[in-house]
């Protein structure tokens, strides 16, 4: 498992884009979890959201919230470096 985590619901509009293909092939140390419910009810069908090592990130379209997990993971991994 990557030094992050990046976690997905499965009913969320981000699901639209390959995240875990996209992420996992631009940050080989990060893991992508996909759930079928990851508990924050409703939340999944408002906005495009992912959980990136605990901390919620959303964005107004799927494109817009993947730009915002990349800067997430990018501010996680230079916690390691």
């Amino acid at each position: 498992m990557g030094i992050v985590v990046v976690e997905l619901c499965d009913s969320n509009a981000i699901t639209t884009l390959d995240i875990e293909g996209i992420i996992e092939s631009e940050f080989p140390e990060v893991a992508v979890l996909t759930s079928d419910c990851l508990s924050f009810c409703g939340l999944c069908r408002v906005k495009p959201f992912a959980i990136v090592n605990n901390r919620r990130i959303f964005g107004k379209t799927p494109e817009d919230c993947l730009e915002k997990i990349r800067t997430a993971i990018k501010e996680e991994l230079a916690i390691y470096q």
